[in-house]
């Protein structure tokens, strides 16, 4: 900014406040926009304004400057906040409020160039505040301290939000770790707290914060001042409160006073504020700019919502604020004056007592910035007052710079204009210029001129960036108007004859070679040439020019005269330096220019040329007297004496000549126009047409050959004809000896000639033309008129007037209609007519001006006294009357409608009444001002459209009929608010047009016509249709331009007729026309048309009549972005139904047959106003088909008449069969019905007792969480972990209980290498999980592994899982990689099939989704579906113990799967055991067993009791105990499954059983820890019988009830239903805990993967809905859940048995079913697996599409929370692994595909940029050397 001047000119303000007072010109340039598409907040610049940081919503850019083009752009929100959350960085800032996506405005963006940082500060976490890179902003210059530094002060400031002033110091000198702490300003006299009493009376605003330097003997040089610019917010809860401007000052020290260089004093110490008033009422400051010695600031007056509000510009001495300041301290501290100053009492901070005299001399400083005995923050009372210089509406900003001894204002407005105001040196305004920045947009309070450049300033709009010239001075062609247009910044240059800023004008410091505007206009170079008219007859050699204005030096320049047209001569500068004079030759006599037609002289431009330019012009003309004379040939002798040459008449020569020596000397020289021979003029009589007559004319100065005669009178003889009606003549004298010379004729001389016969159609037509001179008669006889030649003449009477039509017929009562009267002979005279006229009694007054003689009256109606009608009569000497009869009426009104419009005018209106179409004139007035336009009338209406007014407000409509009064003035209008147009969607368009876009807005039902014009390329006017109070559509135009760009072009909506402009935008009183310029608000891009094609492109379609048919439309990628309904296809006239749309196609049907007697349709689809058509559709085949059917239809008939006769001969053998089947099924229902009772009812008490009896804290046997990781990971994807890494089970020990640990090396807690090969493996390892940890390596490593044909799916599953392991402490990281890979895994599946994606586990990241959602599903798969999951496996359980198990094949009687379920009748018995079991320290139980069981079952049920809350791995086997029972008090029997009781047959033994040992009800057992293990029995060997029952040997079975069995073994199908029954409750449980959703517990990882495939799906086009459902229940329900279901073992410590196994396989199938969406096709041959739940499964659809749903409608989850939920989860299971030895797995694949890696790498850029194979080659270096040496010493 240019220093304000002192001392500056008093200017000489004449010419330019006349330059002010003509409006403004375009003053200033707009250079360079960058637009964001966010709400901007702030910018900044960087000290050489190279680059600029602009601060969005949301966004943070870099700029480069000049041109504004992006370099950097950086998205900083939204981000998950809740205003009473710290920040996440912080140490302490774990929040229990709930976050929601909370968007992030800047509030601070401030460059620090010495320390290349740029502070920026957000909204969100509660202010947080980051140190970016001024290089490249989009990086964090500092990183917040994972640790944060331990403050020294007394208090931590960082959580508290109370203080509203606060002062930081941004030097950290060298630390910038530091700038995070507060030991910078460690006192807290650095942070005033607003009392909370006083928050409400004391809410500040702030404005803007500057330096200042403080004046001598603190400046310059010293110490400077920081001001802030506040406002003191009314108060909403007190009426009396007002918002007021304050201004506060704080000193900073001075340099080299302290290390830190300008940290500022203590704020209780320099703290002052005092209060800006500017004028009455403008009370809110908007904007500062500080000068040299003057404050600017920008005031608003309070205004109510939604007005505009008036602004206004004050400017404040600084000095004045000096003064004031010192003496509120002088009063304060010196001498107390409770009305001038007062301590801040808002405030926390201050010490002793308030103001009060003290014994103290204040120094200057003092005064100025307190001291150290003095903390107290003060406020001056009285506020220093200004007069507003400038008044206007809605400013917002300014900015001031000096130049050229002119003040210059720049100010933005909330529309977006921005005005340049001059002010000379006593501040009155003496130009003022604007330019439109960026229309309807508010200009940002700040704004700054371009460091490098001031003549460039910087702004910023609500959603722009912008880089404004401050003077656009080359529209200015002439120095004139360069200095009168007083704009500070511009000036002549005068050497090189252009308007421009001085920097612009070469030499322009040197004297005269730049003019400002300040020295004024009659300072502009000019020259005089001498002389100035040259006779053409004089030999001229020179002439002198005589230069004007501010000329530099031209000595030693080379000099020409240029007179055009490349004709130069020499020009010369006398000897002195003084330019005031020229010499130049003159241009030779062979080049003069030649002479222009009719004119007698020649204008010469000449200019004085200096170094090949011509730097300032005059003209001087040259003459001809002779060419005078013969111009003006009627008036030779007065024109040339006339003329301003000198040139002279001689009369002997009778022309005019330039020299006395062109004239005899005998003859006196002529020298003024009065003695020049002319005709004097006089009146000639009128002459009949043929006659003759003589003619006398008067001259006046006639000379002749030896007498001089002064007046003459000529007289000669003349006959004229003419057969028009009158004709006149001119009268000239011509000399006989000089044909071509006239007497002159000052006055032209005419006389009339008439026709009689000629125009007179009647009597009194003939007749009045006496008036005119004209003698004329007229012949009754002949009719016709002619020459009059008697005389005396006879008079004449004329026939009674004829009256053919009147006009209007009727009128109102008062009279004041004009009465058109046409006829014949309706009088020769006015006077004839001025009484003549009546209508009935009552007279017309005829008009003058109006009456044509004998053919026309027009007279004003009277008033009569009451309604009558009757003839018109007209009596001239006789009357006439006329055949229409005239009426007087009462005309009335009676209605308006529509009552209401917008205020912009243009509502036709419609007012309803009676006698509406009488009278001449009618006026609807406004409020008795404005008038109704366009009037049409009826009898009954009038219709008219209503004028515009500025306020909303009910008006009165006068109809008022001939100027007289109103007719019933109580009818009403009233006008509304504008409608208001908010948003056009969309805003595209293809160049046919046609395309609806729709404005939203509201008031839209005021509307009744709207139309859309697109300017520049649109062809027409389109008009729209209004549907509702807030939407209108509108066609749009088609564009005449077809290579148009992609820049919008403007659109306006014409409402009612009238152009639409947004309220807030209207011009006011106190805009130039120019600033009131509208701008369109809107705007719409047109592409090409889109383009269509058959799916083949083929160019004809067959297709047969009466069947079906389905169009496949290809489409040509476009940038219209259609919607569905926008396209329309038809075959012919029939439309086809459009079913899918997707990008590239559409799919329609035809429901409707299309035959038809043409065989060709078109297939034509439409697109707004464009019409393509694609193919011809060909129909074909109609008589073949004919025939084909009548032969189809003769052989149906044949064998239907076969068919019913076969049909009726079995059909009495199925009756028969039927019947007894029928006996069958009834007696076999009632067995189920009774079986499902039955145990459902014994389920249910076992079930109870079972829920009753565990222990929920313990009783479930979850798994840990790292023995769940290694079971999921690694199930059966490699063998190498089966075999070397779960390593067998220790032996048990005597005690029951001893857990039996699962170990694996990834569980192990350390690496177990040799020590001699420790370090290189170690380093080796750390190099490799770094690169693991490089995205880039990572994703190509994968890529190269999987392309291998022989990386087998069980080695990527086994990558997938280590590397899960290997990242598990990072799962951010872990999740991104995923992502990525998925990503890879879309675009590959979408291009084929995109339904198959996610299918299968045939590659490494979708082994890797797997375990990433174990991990992420653990905690609520134990805390929600755990309880429900393991109850359903006891109550499997418990339902197979009810009946018979065979102990070899496992199949039972009870069973959910049918290759399981026992087909065979076996009866068994229960039986209650009292047993005891020793070493359990536990009383005896009662066991429930079957009499069935086998010894090693009873075993299992026994142990099952005893140890139902006891882990499975720690339960004793069945071999390892026995079982006793004690019969009698003395005998007792170990039971075995094999003694030497076992029956025989066929050679081998049957299982013992308790029905074997015929053991009773209640008998008592005890079992025992046995020695040695019982391993006669192995399962699966062939020796053993398959029933376990000697009762199936004893009771044989009759021949036929062993055929029955055989024959229909699915009867025992029905106890699958049975046994579903009985655990139905118990899945319907655990589906509903699978697919609910907590409320305090989302699935954060399902909504954030769910996200995730729909955005996939929307980035490629993918909307079919089963799609996405596809890909989501491949990734959660059949990955995840489906494999806990299968294997319980992965969740619980339990035995899962192969028939266990079996159940759940149905139950898995049940829950795929129910989560897939294809349709069930089931019949009778259907698996009973998928039969079993069929009737369930819609239901279970439905609970998974609401869960779907549901997540769907949660909240969108952002990537810091799902980070944070991810290290969270790592933090919870952190050191559970040993991620060294995965690295070790890893990298053997490394090693293994060494080469392919190496490959790979090398091909991609990135990875060879950051050379990653190098990296690479390392770690194989440091692992070869010794890792196989010591893995075999191992």
């Amino acid at each position: 900014m240019a220093p304000w001047e002192r001392g500056a000119k008093v200017l000489a303000p004449l010419l330019l406040l006349l330059a002010l007072l003509g409006g403004p010109s375009a003053g200033l340039e707009v250079q360079h926009k960058f637009l964001s598409p966010t709400l901007t907040n702030n910018f900044a610049l960087d000290g050489l304004g190279s680059k600029i940081y602009l601060a969005a919503v949301n966004r943070l850019y870099q700029l480069s400057g000049p041109n504004l083009t992006l370099e950097v752009e950086e998205q900083v929100g939204p981000v998950p906040d809740n205003p009473l959350c710290h920040a996440p960085q912080l140490p302490q800032a774990s929040c229990e409020h709930p976050k929601v996506l909370t968007n992030n405005y800047n509030k601070i963006l401030q460059p620090d160039p010495e320390q290349g940082i740029v502070v920026v500060c957000g909204s969100i976490y509660q202010g947080f505040c980051q140190l970016r890179s001024m290089a490249n902003i989009s990086a964090v210059a500092v990183s917040f301290p994972p640790f944060f530094p331990r403050n020294q002060s007394l208090e931590d400031h960082r959580f508290e939000n109370t203080p509203e002033i606060a002062i930081r110091a941004l030097n950290a000198r060298g630390d910038l770790a530091k700038l995070f702490t507060f030991d910078l300003n460690p006192s807290d006299d650095n942070i005033f707290k607003i009392k909370q009493g006083a928050k409400a009376r004391h809410k500040l605003s702030f404005v803007r914060a500057f330096l200042q330097p403080a004046p001598p003997p603190r400046g310059p040089g010293g110490a400077a001042y920081a001001y802030l610019a506040l406002n003191s917010e009314a108060n909403a809860g007190d009426k009396e409160s007002h918002s007021h401007s304050l201004l506060a000052r704080i000193c900073l020290a001075e340099p080299g006073r302290n290390a830190s260089a300008g940290e500022t004093k203590k704020l209780t110490e320099s703290y002052i504020q005092l209060g800006l008033q500017c004028g009455a009422g403008f009370t809110r400051l908007v904007s500062v700019f500080p000068a040299t010695e003057l404050l600017f600031g920008v005031f608003e007056r309070a205004a109510p919502p939604g007005a505009r509000q008036l602004s206004a510009l004050c400017a404040f001495r600084f000095a004045d604020i000096e003064r004031s300041i010192r003496q509120a301290r002088n009063s304060c501290f010196v001498e107390p004056d409770s009305g001038l100053v007062t301590v801040l009492d808002s405030v926390v901070q201050g010490t002793g007592p308030a103001c009060e005299k003290r014994n103290i001399q204040l120094q200057p400083e003092q005064l100025d910035c307190g001291a150290a005995h003095l903390q107290h923050p003060l406020a001056i009372l009285q506020p220093i007052k200004a007069t507003p210089m400038f008044k206007y509406q809605g400013l917002t900003s300014v900015a001031v710079s000096s130049v050229s001894n002119y003040t210059v204002v720049f100010l933005g407005t909330a529309n977006g204009r921005l005005l340049k105001i001059n002010l000379n040196s006593a501040t009155k305004i003496i130009s003022r210029k604007s330019v439109s920045v960026a229309y309807g947009e508010s200009v940002h309070p700040i704004m700054q001129f371009d460091p490098s450049d001031s003549s460039y300033l910087y702004l910023m709009t609500s959603y722009q960036m912008t880089r404004v010239k401050v003077a656009a001075c080359d529209q200015y062609t002439t120095c004139t108007e360069c200095l009168a247009a007083a704009d500070a910044y511009c000036g002549w240059c005068t050497m090189e004859t252009r308007c421009s800023l001085q920097h612009e004008c070469v030499n322009s410091t040197e004297p005269n070679f730049w003019t400002s505007a300040s020295e004024g206009v009659q300072q502009c170079p000019s020259m005089t040439i001498m002389p100035s008219e040259i006779n053409i007859d004089n030999d001229n050699k020179a002439m002198i020019i005589q230069i004007n204005g501010n000329i530099p030096s031209l000595s030693g320049m080379e000099m020409s005269c240029d007179y055009g047209n490349n004709i130069y001569t020499v020009a010369k500068v006398p000897g002195n330096d003084v330019n005031y004079f020229i010499y130049c030759n003159f241009l030779p006599r062979e080049k003069y220019p030649t002479f222009p037609p009719n004119q007698d002289h020649v204008i010469v431009q000449t200019a004085i040329r200096v170094n090949g330019k011509n730097i300032v012009w005059a003209n001087f003309t040259i003459y001809d007297c002779k060419r005078t004379g013969h111009i003006y040939p009627k008036t030779a002798c007065t024109s040339c004496l006339s003329t301003k040459w000198k040139c002279y008449w001689c009369s002997k020569k009778y022309m005019c000549v330039s020299n006395y020596s062109d004239c005899d000397n005998s003859l006196k020289m002529n020298v003024s126009t009065t003695d020049c021979p002319r005709i004097v003029p006089a009146s000639l009589e009128p002459m009949p047409t043929g006659a003759s007559q003589d003619i006398m004319i008067s001259l006046a100065n006639a000379a002749f050959p030896k007498v001089i005669e002064f007046n003459l009178f000529i007289s000669f003889f003349m006959q004229l004809h003419t057969s028009e009606k009158s004709h006149i003549f001119p009268v000239n004298l011509q000399l006989k000896d000089k044909p071509d010379r006239f007497i002159d004729s000052p006055q032209m001389m005419t006389v009339e000639v008439y026709n009689c016969a000629t125009g007179s159609t009647d009597c009194s037509q003939c007749l009045g033309r006496e008036d005119m001179g004209h003698r004329c008669i007229w012949s009754e006889s002949s009719s016709i008129c002619r020459l009059n030649t008697e005389s005396p003449q006879i008079p004449v009477i004329c026939p009674a007037p004829e009256i053919r039509k009147i006009e209007p017929l009727s009128g109102p009562l008062e009279g004041g209609t004009l009465l058109t009267i046409r006829g014949r002979n309706l009088g020769r005279r006015f006077s004839d007519v001025v009484n003549a006229v009546k209508i009935g009694s009552v007279r017309c007054a005829p008009l003058w001006d109006r009456y044509m003689v004998s053919e026309a009256i027009v007279c004003q109606t009277g008033e009569a006294p009451f309604i009558f009608s009757d003839v018109v009569t007209v009596n001239v000497s006789r009357e006439g009357k006329s055949k229409e009869r005239y009426s007087y009426v009462l005309p009335e009104v009676q209605s308006i409608a529509p009552g209401a419009g917008p205020k912009a005018g243009g509502t036709k209106v419609t007012i309803r009444g009676s006698n509406l179409s009488v009278g001449s004139d009618l006026r609807v007035l406004v409020n008795s001002t404005k008038q109704c336009t366009d009037l049409t009338r009826t009898a009954t209406t009038i219709t008219c459209t209503m004028p515009a007014v500025e306020l909303t407000m009910a008006v009165r409509l006068c109809v008022q009929f001939e100027n007289k009064s109103c007719i019933n003035d109580n009818i009403t209008f009233k006008y509304e608010r504008n409608p208001t147009i908010t948003d056009i969607n969309p805003t595209r368009s293809q160049i046919s047009g046609g395309r609806i876009i729709t404005l939203e807005g509201h008031g839209f039902l005021m509307v009744q016509n709207v139309s859309m014009v697109v300017h520049s390329i649109g062809k027409e006017q389109t008009n729209c249709k209004v549907h509702t109070d807030t939407m209108i559509t509108c066609p749009s135009p088609a564009a005449s331009n077809l290579t148009v760009g992609s820049k919008p072009a403007p659109v306006d909506f014409y409402i009612n007729g009238r152009l639409y402009m947004d309220d807030r935008l209207a011009p006011d009183e106190f805009m130039y026309p120019e600033e009131a310029q509208h701008t369109s608000k809107f705007g719409l891009e047109y592409y090409a048309d889109p383009q269509f094609f058959t799916a083949k492109k083929e160019k004809w379609i067959k297709h047969h009549p009466g069947e079906p048919l389905t169009l496949v439309i290809h489409k040509e990628p476009d940038n219209l972005s259609l919607e569905n309904d926008e396209y329309q296809v038809k075959i012919g006239l029939i439309s086809c139904e459009i079913q899918i749309v997707s990008d590239k196609v559409i799919h329609c049907s035809v429901n409707e047959s299309l035959s038809t007697s043409e065989r060709q349709l078109p297939v034509t689809i439409q697109v707004g106003k464009f019409n393509q058509t694609i193919a011809m559709l060909h129909l074909g085949g109609g008589e073949t088909a004919i025939i084909v059917s009548i032969v189809i239809c003769s052989v149906l008939l044949l064998l239907s008449v076969v068919g019913l006769f076969v049909f009726c001969t079995k059909s009495r053998r199925a009756e028969r069969y039927w019947q007894k089947t029928l006996l069958q099924m009834e007696e076999m229902e009632s067995q189920i019905r009774e079986e499902i009772r039955k145990g459902f009812a014994e389920l249910q008490t076992d079930m109870t007792d079972l829920t009753k009896e565990l222990n929920r804290s313990q009783g479930i046997p979850f798994l840990e969480y790292k023995h769940f990781v290694t079971r999921t990971f690694f199930p059966k994807c490699s063998s190498l972990y089966e075999e070397r890494y779960v390593l067998p089970s220790q032996q048990l020990n005597s005690q029951v209980g001893c857990q039996v640990q699962e170990t694996h090396p990834l569980l192990s807690g350390e690496w177990k290498i040799p020590e001699n090969c420790r370090p290189n493996m170690e380093e080796g390892i750390a190099l490799f999980s770094t690169l693991l940890n490089n995205k880039h390596f990572l994703i190509i490593f994968v890529h190269a592994l999987e392309q291998q044909k022989d990386f087998a799916v069980r080695d990527r599953c086994n990558l997938a899982s280590l590397l899960t392991i290997a990242l598990h402490g990072k799962l951010e990281y872990y999740t991104s990689i995923m992502k990525d890979l998925l990503v890879d895994l879309i675009d590959a599946s979408a291009s084929k099939n995109p339904k198959l994606m996610l299918r299968r586990t045939e590659s490494v990241v979708e082994k890797m989704l797997t375990n990433w959602m174990s991990i992420c599903m653990y905690s609520f798969l134990r805390e929600t579906v755990g309880e429900p999951f393991f109850l359903l496996l006891c109550a499997i359980k418990q339902q197979i113990n009810k009946g018979s198990i065979d102990a070899i094949t496992g199949k039972a009687r009870y069973t959910l799967n049918e290759e399981w379920l026992l087909r065979e009748n076996i009866e068994a018995k229960p039986r209650n055991l009292n047993v005891s079991f020793q070493g359990c320290g536990m009383d005896s139980l009662s066991v429930r067993v079957m009499d069935t069981d086998t010894l090693s079952q009873v075993k299992e049920k026994i142990l099952e009791a005893f140890c139902k809350n006891v882990p499975y791995s720690q339960w004793p086997r069945v071999e390892d105990v026995d079982l006793e029972w004690f019969a009698t008090s003395t005998d007792s029997y170990v039971l075995r499954d094999l003694d030497d009781t076992s029956v025989m047959e066929d050679g081998r033994k049957k299982l013992n059983t308790l029905a074997h040992y015929k053991i009773p009800e209640g008998a008592s057992l005890a079992m025992s820890l046995s020695d040695k293990k019982d391993t006669t029995l192995s399962r699966g060997n062939l020796l053993f019988s398959l029933f376990h029952t000697d009762e199936l040997i004893e009771h044989k079975k009759s021949h036929r009830q062993s055929h029955r069995k055989k024959v229909l073994p699915e009867i025992y199908l029905t106890r699958l239903l049975s046994t579903k029954g009985t655990l139905q409750k118990f899945l319907d449980d655990l589906f509903k805990a699978i697919l609910c959703m907590r409320e305090d517990k989302p699935p954060v990882a399902i909504k954030y993967f769910f996200d995730f495939l729909e955005e996939q799906a929307e980035k490629r086009g993918i909307s079919d809905p089963d799609t996405l459902h596809i890909w989501k229940t491949n990734s959660l329900p059949l990955r995840f859940w489906v494999n806990i279901l299968k294997n319980p073992q992965f969740v619980f410590d339990i035995d899962k048995t192969d028939h266990i196994d079996a159940c759940l396989s149905v139950i898995a199938q049940a829950f795929i079913d129910a989560c897939s969406i294809s349709d069930l096709q089931l019949g009778k041959d259907s698996p009973t697996n998928k039969l079993l739940y069929a009737k369930e499964i819609p239901e279970y659809r439905k609970i998974v599409q609401r869960y779907y749903k549901q997540i769907h409608d949660m909240p969108p989850l952002s990537e810091q929370e799902m980070n944070a939920h991810l290290a969270e989860e790592s933090r919870k299971y952190r050191n559970e692994f040993n991620t060294n030895v995965a690295m070790a797995e890893i990298y053997k694949y490394a090693k293994r595909y060494r080469t392919q890696v190496m490959n790979a790498l090398d091909s991609n850029p990135t990875t060879r940029r950051t050379q990653l194979q190098h990296k690479f080659e390392q770690v194989i270096a440091l692992m070869e050397d010794n890792i196989y040496e010591c893995c075999s010493e191992a």
